[in-house]
């Protein structure tokens, strides 16, 4: 395998109730990289420079952590700065003291070190300066709070990462897993990181224009198992065509039952959601490779005139 013979430096930050998948999830896929051959070295660091063990947000402690100001970063170089619970984000006290680390941050990015942020980490990269008049995302559920407390920022919503010249932010959990291994993409090319994602077993790579927010979790906010199951068959089953009166014996209801009891549940009918499903399924397979016909094919459609048909209507 032929990568770049340069030392690449990974240092992952942990600030206090550190979510733990945010961490894990880029550390994994660098660990795995790092296996493959190519030149990585992980570093583990506490937020606050002198302390050498934190607790997780999962209660799980994390020690033998190194002091950040150790670390002889180059151009080049990356840092994570993982997400943590939100009642730190606005916690005058906790801010006041990761003051020291938000000054080294900004000096590690004028130095040329790429900045990587996943989850709520992207309040810290605000709270140091980083993001002003820059693109960036974070987790859906704190855009309001994020845009009102950093309003020069140019947030962007329902983005699974975004890059801003050396700095990455990205939407959280598994996004972090998605921007690790568009940066080892960046770093290493797209045959090594499939390769990774292979390893990993992530076969459906996402991008940065993917949606935080995908069509097969959307309208599940509900609790109707029923409802739930009949999802389930269509998003299981997109290359077959599932009529009203099949689905409906699945949950021993009468087709009119269920196609008034699903838009009552949902909020939508089900050939909406159908569609919905097809639309994503599609544009993914598209973005792949895959042809028209074999992407219409795998979504139960007859042509390639009704896949347009639904691409159209969903733009």
């Amino acid at each position: 395998m032929s990568v770049s013979a340069k030392l690449v430096q990974a240092a992952f930050v942990i600030p206090p109730r550190v979510h733990l998948l945010d961490i894990t999830g880029p550390a994994h896929v660098f660990y795995e990289a790092a296996d493959y051959g190519a030149p990585l070295k992980l570093h583990f660091c506490n937020i606050h420079a002198q302390e050498h063990c934190i607790q997780s947000s999962s209660s799980l402690f994390l020690s033998n952590l190194i002091n950040y100001n150790e670390l002889n970063l180059q151009p080049g170089d990356v840092i994570f700065v993982p997400g943590l619970e939100s009642s730190l984000l606005t916690n005058d006290g906790f801010l006041t003291s990761s003051r020291a680390f938000q000054y080294w941050l900004k000096k590690q990015y004028d130095n040329g070190v790429k900045i990587c942020s996943v989850c709520t980490g992207a309040f810290l990269l605000a709270e140091a300066g980083l993001l002003n008049h820059k693109e960036c995302t974070t987790h859906w559920k704190y855009t309001d709070r994020f845009q009102t407390r950093f309003p020069q920022t140019l947030l962007k919503s329902n983005r699974l990462f975004v890059k801003a010249d050396n700095i990455y932010t990205s939407a959280g959990v598994s996004s972090g897993i998605d921007l690790a291994l568009f940066m080892l993409e960046e770093l290493f090319g797209s045959g090594f990181a499939a390769k990774i994602a292979k390893e990993i077993v992530v076969y459906i790579r996402r991008t940065e224009s993917d949606p935080q927010i995908s069509a097969f979790m959307q309208f599940r906010n509900h609790i109707d198992q029923r409802i739930h199951t009949v999802q389930d068959l269509l998003s299981q089953s997109l290359d077959k065509k599932l009529s009203i009166t099949q689905l409906a014996a699945e949950v021993f209801m009468s087709p009119r039952n269920l196609t008034r009891l699903f838009r009552k549940t949902t909020q939508i009918s089900i050939g909406d959601y159908l569609n919905n499903l097809r639309h994503e399924r599609s544009v993914q397979m598209i973005a792949d490779g895959y042809t028209m016909q074999a992407a219409a094919q795998s979504c139960g459609l007859k042509s390639t005139n009704q896949l347009r048909s639904i691409i159209k209507k969903q733009v």
